[in-house]
């Protein structure tokens, strides 16, 4: 669509999880830091959290993509809305082991075997459970139980618990109390301060192609900002739509108004198609 008009090879905006744009502002080298000392010091479990579209999965994803294959073996469950067997079931499959036994028993058994195994070969096992604030607290107790593998000297798998702040109030019950104290490093993403929303969007046209400079006014960038309040995805929403705007005007650069405009048509709850319809216009008068 704009693409080859502003000359990316890829849209620079998506709300995907992507670690091709992974951009870590000081909040977020924080977290990752806390996240990598963790896996590393075998901590056992570990806690990411942040609000909707602060950027977890995109982390997550970027730090399995950052563990050598040689010396961790790595999976990443997403959205585990499921019983605490179906978990288990879950987990050995993505790391390519099968049960015999298809019961909370028989995967334990295969899935110790297998972290033993691992475990002499030198690789640590690093599970991720993403929008760990879902999970019952029937399957928490379970993933605790996954965390009871081990030897008389290390932890046979390193656990990361992602998820929205909830996640916290239901580690806090008193029924979850065990597993709570088990959590020895504990990281939080918040939202990016207007200097790195900047940087934010500056790095993610760049990442994409473009050699056009301040394709984004600052007075734009400020404008998106007090929408997002720095939230990522947010800002990627306004962004990408600033762009289609600036490409059906024909422009290479994305004004102020241009910013407003986009962002009142976001906030509008009444009429959320009044943006689409006024690009479709532009289109079929000969833009």
């Amino acid at each position: 669509m704009y693409c080859d008009f502003f000359g990316f090879s890829e849209k620079p905006f998506t709300i995907t999880p992507n670690p091709h744009f992974v951009f870590l502002s000081s909040i977020h080298r924080e977290a990752f830091a806390r996240l990598l000392y963790g896996v590393d010091s075998h901590a056992g479990f570990i806690t990411l959290t942040g609000e909707v579209g602060t950027g977890k999965t995109t982390m997550l994803r970027t730090l399995l993509a950052q563990l050598e294959p040689e010396k961790y073996t790595s999976a990443l469950i997403f959205n585990p809305c499921v019983s605490g067997e179906h978990l288990l079931s879950g987990i050995c499959r993505e790391f390519g082991v099968e049960a015999e036994e298809k019961s909370r028993s028989g995967y334990l058994d295969v899935l110790n075997r297998f972290l033993l195994e691992q475990n002499t070969a030198g690789r640590t096992v690093v599970l991720v459970i993403d929008e760990a604030q879902n999970l019952e607290p029937e399957v928490l107790e379970q993933v605790r139980l996954i965390s009871n593998l081990e030897t008389a000297r290390d932890k046979l798998i390193q656990i990361i618990l992602a998820g929205q702040p909830e996640l916290n109030d239901v580690l806090r019950r008193h029924d979850l109390r065990q597993l709570n104290q088990r959590i020895t490093v504990r990281s939080r993403l918040t939202v990016m301060k207007i200097d790195d929303v900047a940087k934010y969007i500056n790095h993610r046209l760049k990442l994409s192609g473009s050699h056009i400079p301040g394709i984004f006014s600052p007075a734009a960038i400020k404008r998106i900002y007090r929408f997002s309040c720095g939230n990522p995805r947010l800002i990627n929403v306004a962004c990408e739509q600033a762009l289609v705007m600036a490409w059906t005007l024909e422009t290479r650069s994305v004004s102020s108004s241009m910013a407003a405009e986009v962002i009142a048509e976001l906030k509008s709850a009444d009429k959320p198609e009044g943006f689409i319809i006024r690009i479709v216009r532009r289109l079929f008068a000969g833009k």
